[in-house]
């Protein structure tokens, strides 16, 4: 017997189209029956291989690509590297086991705008396809604590300055809630704002700081110690 589609977050029209790449054939088929459980998403093709996922990018043009990194023939974030050049709405999400940071610095650059471990949970993995689907960036809880920390050590005045002149104070604590994880939905509810507004001001933030990503926008903000200790 199928498996009951679960209800999806209501605000999707049509099945978010999906693209699974993993060399691990148990854990790919595995990812698809729970993403394919949602009703408001379709798994349309999966590749074992980056080469194979960027054919197939092309052949399928899906909404959402979760890649691994360590794949054979050309990794997660070469792949990721090419998909974007070639298909620039295709929105990219990670699903790695490596948590080190500097995957998810380069995966950023390559152009993904989710970071996934594979020990996340099912509803963090759904949030993050329709998240990203929407246009929006995702980190890991524990990634993001991790950068947290790590940037910490390396703050300065002159850094947190630099940021901060710029920017309108609504703006900070906007950047510093998309710093700790948040969605845009998620932060009007906490200011008491529209989500247009927060939608807005994020546009403003990223013409400020010179950044492409609400992604950017959140390694800019943890790089330049806007989000404070007790946060982690």
């Amino acid at each position: 017997m199928d498996n009951p589609k679960l209800p999806s977050s209501g605000s999707i029209s049509a099945p978010i189209r999906v693209l699974l790449a993993d060399d691990h054939d148990l854990f790919r088929q595995g990812v698809r029956r729970l993403l394919e459980a949602a009703e408001d998403i379709d798994v349309v093709s999966e590749a074992s291989n980056g080469e194979q996922a960027v054919r197939l990018v092309e052949e399928f043009a899906p909404d959402v690509v979760l890649l691994d990194i360590g794949m054979p023939d050309l990794s997660g974030i070469d792949a990721a590297r090419i998909i974007k050049t070639r298909s620039p709405r295709t929105g990219l999400i990670m699903l790695t086991v490596h948590g080190e940071e500097e995957f998810l610095f380069e995966a950023i650059k390559a152009g993904a705008m989710g970071y996934l471990l594979k020990d996340c949970t099912a509803e963090e993995l759904l949030r993050a396809v329709r998240v990203v689907y929407e246009g929006e960036g995702l980190l890991a809880p524990t990634m993001a604590a991790k950068v947290m920390h790590e940037f910490a050590k390396v703050r300065s005045t002159h850094d947190l300055a630099a940021v901060m002149n710029p920017l309108t104070q609504r703006e900070v604590e906007i950047l510093q809630h998309v710093a700790s994880g948040l969605a845009n939905k998620e932060i009007a509810l906490r200011l008491g704002i529209s989500e247009r507004t927060v939608k807005n001001h994020l546009s403003n933030i990223m013409e400020k700081l010179h950044v492409n990503s609400r992604t950017q926008a959140a390694v800019y903000a943890l790089r330049s110690g806007l989000v404070p200790d007790d946060r982690v």
